[in-house]
């Protein structure tokens, strides 16, 4: 028997104590059973972070559909700014250019609508109440659903800016202001008398280019468009945005420098010019449209023929970035409405039934009463249904809620104090243990 085969009670003993492990032997294991020390903490520390960061994402708003998928915020500003029976064309364009935009699906609460003079009523109109933009007099484009929101002299440079900015006094009720935002795609189309780099209000005052720029310029400022195509139908109108510079503006005129912007026909029984030749073809562009057409801005910029028109369409597209055969002209001229899903007019529903229905059976008491107990019972059906959906969903719904980010924000931040006190703890009490 050799001594390596030898055992002795201290042997025995000592086998039964572990023994101290190399360090090859100590680093293996500790890649198996876990991370060290410090890697342990720095996940600690981290910990906090991703949490916060997870229920921030799922806080936050979703992202807007592309632009050319929906067109859901355009708003649309249509200003006559002439006076006079013999400016009857101007509003005129301007009516028309309501109607389009308003059978394209943009509501008569996104509009704001200016109209320098009331040619409808008007003692030399042969048709009262009435305005024609054609000699056959088939469409009366002053129906019953206009709603003028600056008529006469309320039409001036200074309410015209006031619009665009948003600068109003507190009294100006809401329906006389442009409620847009940063998503929003504005139209803004002007008609009337201009000149070079200026176009006449009420044939009493002037807005200048740098006027209009610098409204602008500070609806970019106030996040008031994401978009803006501005459309002036006026001599020399392209010289009216000359001066702009902010970034999302696309601008036409129906004329360059020079050049003047004519009418298209007389109507003998009105006696004055009805509509001019740029918005006559504008107009009949859209006429073949519907809200859902994905005509482009490029097929309307190209349908403007100089032979027709007697002067030269022009159109400014420097400061706006996307592709013209890539953007939709109901991204400006028209709009599809939201339409949000909820249960509250299912129970609306259910309350005017409750209500209405025992008053056509007064004289049988009975079956109100079994219609009111059957109208409570789907209701604490739904609520039922409610209760159990959120218990479903758990505590993240409510944290998840818009108007709870702030206490997600603190309890995260409550979350990363403690841990971080833990994982300081642990550092501290971790050399100590080596030591003993």
């Amino acid at each position: 028997m050799t001594s390596s085969s030898l055992s002795s009670p201290h042997s025995h003993r000592g086998s039964l104590i572990p023994r101290p492990a190399p360090a090859a032997s100590m680093a293996f294991a500790r890649r198996e059973h876990g991370p060290p020390r410090p890697a342990l903490l720095f996940l600690l520390s981290i910990l906090p972070l991703l949490v916060l960061f997870t229920f921030s994402s799922a806080a936050a708003p979703p992202t807007a559909a592309s632009p050319a998928a929906l067109h859901n915020n355009n708003w649309a500003v249509l200003v006559c700014t002439s006076r006079f029976w013999f400016n009857y064309r101007h509003m005129a364009n301007t009516l028309s250019l309501y109607r389009t935009v308003k059978r394209l699906g943009i509501p008569d609460e996104r509009i704001i609508l200016m109209l320098a003079d009331d040619m409808a009523c008007n003692p030399r109109n042969n048709y009262p109440a009435q305005v024609f933009n054609n000699e056959n007099h088939q469409l009366n484009l002053y129906g019953d659903n206009v709603e003028v929101d600056y008529r006469g002299y309320e039409v001036t440079v200074e309410n015209f800016l006031r619009v665009l900015t948003g600068r109003h006094e507190s009294s100006v009720p809401r329906s006389k202001r442009l409620l847009s935002d940063e998503g929003s795609h504005i139209l803004l189309y002007m008609t009337g008398h201009g000149g070079d780099e200026f176009l006449k209000f009420q044939d009493n005052e002037e807005l200048q280019s740098h006027d209009l720029a610098d409204a602008v310029k500070q609806m970019k400022e106030k996040h008031r468009f994401k978009e803006l195509l501005i459309m002036v139908d006026t001599c020399q109108a392209a010289t009216l945005f000359s001066q702009l510079q902010s970034p999302g503006v696309l601008a036409i005129g129906s004329s360059k420098k020079g050049e003047n912007s004519y009418s298209h026909h007389l109507d003998s029984d009105i006696g004055v010019s009805v509509v001019d030749r740029f918005t006559f073809h504008t107009l009949a562009f859209f006429e073949k449209l519907n809200m859902y057409s994905n005509a482009s801005l490029n097929s309307l910029f190209n349908s403007y023929d100089p032979s027709m028109l007697l002067s030269t369409a022009y159109y400014r597209m420097d400061l706006y970035e996307r592709a013209l055969n890539k953007v939709p002209v109901t991204n400006f001229f028209g709009s599809v409405m939201k339409t949000i899903h909820t249960d509250s007019a299912y129970t609306g529903f259910l309350a005017a039934r409750e209500v209405e229905t025992p008053l056509s059976m007064r004289n049988n008491i009975l079956g109100a009463a079994m219609l009111q107990n059957e109208a409570s019972t789907r209701r604490s059906n739904i609520e039922k249904m409610k209760e159990a959906q959120l218990r479903s969903d758990g505590w993240t719904v409510i944290l998840l809620q818009g108007k709870n980010s702030d206490t997600v924000v603190m309890y995260g931040l409550g979350a990363m104090g403690v841990l971080l006190a833990i994982s300081t703890w642990l550092s501290i009490i971790g050399p100590k243990k080596k030591k003993n």
